[in-house]
């Protein structure tokens, strides 16, 4: 078996649980967008080319609101500005000689999860273990949100919330083993949850949207440990 084939078999076999958190999450986004008149294809659709929790609910609450294509744009771009540190992570382990079209197209779905899994793994990031876990996460976000609209609000609203229970355990998962591994890691994650419930408490802080709190906290604490507890390169024989 080729490597490049190995990768993308070990991507979809860590997709396939994520695929399932997206369908159950993106059921509540359906129901959402059949609430301000979305029909499931356009739904799906937006559901394809954005693969965003956070920054498809901000927009169908601009639609919702009337807002004008540049506002629904800032306030999307606001929610989702998280990913440009994923996006600058995740270059700085990709193989320097690799084609530019592989950083194109793992780009198009730096998601939470898939951002977890591909990250967490050692020496250069694989374009093909990435694109192994995005064949079950896309469909899973898409389908998801194509049904739930279908369904609109037949659902009891207890049902609806409880979909989305899913995707906390999907972030227990992607975290909690590498934390039990390192204390470093470990510690950040618990000032990372300390810190993230006094800023949206403390004053003038929490006035914040959640992204642009979430990149303070996470250059803060990611800088923070890059000075105290420096990291040696890894020598590969790559």
């Amino acid at each position: 078996m080729s490597d490049r084939k190995k990768q993308y078999i070990e991507g979809v076999r860590d997709g396939v649980p994520i695929g399932l958190g997206y369908f159950a999450v993106s059921f509540s986004l359906g129901i959402m967008a059949k609430n301000i008149g979305l029909t499931p294809i356009q739904a799906a659709v937006m559901s394809l080319l954005n693969n965003a929790s956070a920054g498809e609910y901000m927009g169908l609450t601009m639609i919702a609101a009337g807002a004008t294509y540049w506002e629904m744009a800032l306030a999307t771009l606001i929610t989702n500005a998280r990913y440009l540190l994923m996006s600058c992570a995740m270059s700085q382990r990709m193989d320097p000689a690799g084609p530019f079209r592989h950083r194109l197209l793992m780009a198009f779905d730096i998601t939470d999860e898939l951002f977890g899994i591909t990250i967490a793994r050692p020496g250069y990031l694989s374009p093909w273990y990435m694109y192994g876990g995005m064949t079950p996460a896309i469909p899973g976000w898409m389908i998801g949100t194509a049904l739930g609209t279908l369904a609109g609000s037949l659902l009891p609203v207890r049902v609806v919330s409880a979909f989305s229970v899913a995707l906390y355990g999907m972030f227990i998962a992607i975290f909690i083993p590498p934390a039990k591994k390192d204390k470093v890691i470990a510690v950040l994650v618990v000032l990372a949850f300390a810190s993230s419930w006094a800023f949206a408490r403390l004053p003038g802080i929490s006035a914040l949207s959640a992204g642009t709190r979430t990149i303070i906290l996470t250059v803060a604490l990611s800088a923070g440990a890059a000075l105290l507890f420096p990291r040696k390169e890894e020598v590969t024989g790559e």
